[in-house]
C-alpha cells in the first residue's frame, strides 16, 4: 500500500485556502498513491475555541474531499472540527464538538444525485479519544467512546489523532492482527517534538506494525511553531520516508503488507502481550 505523507503549513482558520490547496495536492497523487494523509485539522489549524468553524458530515469539507477522492482514486485521511451526529445547531454553545478523524474512500463507480443527497459516502470515522486538557481541548470537544479499525484494499488501519499517540493502551495491537498500519494525523509543536519522535517509534515497535505519522509545519494563530518531522517506518524501524525540520512537501511510503505478516509470523511477540479492556 502506497501512503502519501503531506507535510505543509495550515492557513489559520482559513478553510477555503486549506481546502483548495488540499484538492490540488491530492489531485497530483492520482496513480501514485493509494492513501493521502494530511495533518490534523488540515482545514482550519488547531482552532479549538472557534465553534463557528465546525461542520456537519454533509458540509463543504467532507463533500469536497469526497470529490477529490473520487477524481484522484486516492483515499484521504485527516481530521476536522465536527458537529456530532448532525443533530445540533453549531451556534449552540452547550454542545461539545468532536475532533473527527476520518478516512474518505473513493467510490468505485460514479454515484447518482440521489446517492449524493443521501450522504451515502464510503467514510470511516474515528473521533479523537484523548483530549489535551493542558491546552483546553476538553472544554470544547467530547472524546471518542470506542476504537475503530478501518479497512481499505484489504489492509487494516488504526487512526490516531495527535495526542492519542501518547497512550499505548488505546493503540495496543492485542491479537497481533488487529491492524497492519497506524496512521497518525497531528498538530504537534516543535517545543515537544522530541516526544513525537520517540512515541512514533514506540507505537510501531510494541505493535509490530507499519506507521505513517504526519505533522504540519509553520506558525499557528496561537503563537506556536510546528516543524514537522513526519515519518513512515518499516517493520524494523527503519525510515521509509522522513522529513527534515520545517520541510514542506509530499513523500510516498510503500508498505509491503505480506512482508509485515511474515515478520509477525517469524517473531510472534503478540503472543506474549497482556490483555485488558478499555473502559469508557
Amino acid at each position: 500500500m502506497r501512503i502519501a505523507l503531506l507535510q505543509y503549513p495550515i492557513a489559520w482558520a482559513d478553510k477555503e485556502t486549506n481546502l483548495r490547496l488540499a484538492e490540488q495536492r491530492i489531485a497530483a497523487l492520482a496513480g501514485k498513491a493509494d492513501v493521502a494523509v494530511l495533518p490534523e485539522m488540515f482545514a482550519t489549524g488547531f482552532c479549538t475555541d472557534h465553534p463557528e468553524l465546525a461542520e456537519t458530515m454533509d458540509g463543504d469539507i467532507i463533500r469536497r474531499l469526497q470529490a477529490a477522492a473520487d477524481q484522484s482514486g486516492v483515499a484521504i485521511v485527516s481530521s476536522f472540527i465536527c458537529v456530532p451526529d448532525n443533530r445540533y445547531p453549531i451556534s449552540d454553545v452547550r454542545v461539545k464538538l468532536v475532533n473527527r478523524g476520518f478516512m474518505i474512500k473513493p467510490h468505485q463507480k460514479p454515484i447518482t444525485d440521489s446517492e449524493a443527497s443521501d450522504n451515502r459516502y464510503p467514510i470511516e470515522i474515528q473521533d479523537k479519544r484523548h483530549l489535551y486538557a493542558h491546552g483546553g481541548e476538553d472544554l470544547f470537544f467530547q472524546p471518542a467512546e470506542k476504537r475503530c479499525i478501518f479497512e481499505y484494499q484489504g489492509v487494516k488501519i488504526l487512526l490516531l489523532v495527535c495526542y492519542d499517540l501518547r497512550f499505548p493502551v488505546w493503540a495496543r495491537n492485542q491479537s497481533g492482527s488487529d491492524y497492519d498500519i497506524i496512521l497518525v494525523v497531528a498538530n504537534w509543536p516543535d517545543i515537544r517534538i522530541q516526544y513525537w519522535d520517540a512515541l512514533i517509534a514506540a507505537r510501531a515497535t510494541e505493535n509490530q506494525c507499519y506507521i505513517a505519522a504526519v505533522n504540519c509545519v509553520g506558525d499557528d494563530g496561537m503563537g506556536l511553531h510546528y516543524n514537522g518531522h513526519s515519518v513512515a517506518y518499516d517493520t524494523r524501524l527503519q525510515p521509509i520516508v522522513s522529513f527534515a525540520d520545517d520541510e514542506e512537501g509530499t513523500k510516498i511510503a510503500d508498505f509491503d503488507i505480506a512482508k509485515l505478516h511474515h515478520f509477525r509470523e517469524v517473531l510472534p511477540l503478540w503472543k506474549d502481550v497482556d490483555h485488558f479492556e478499555i473502559k469508557k
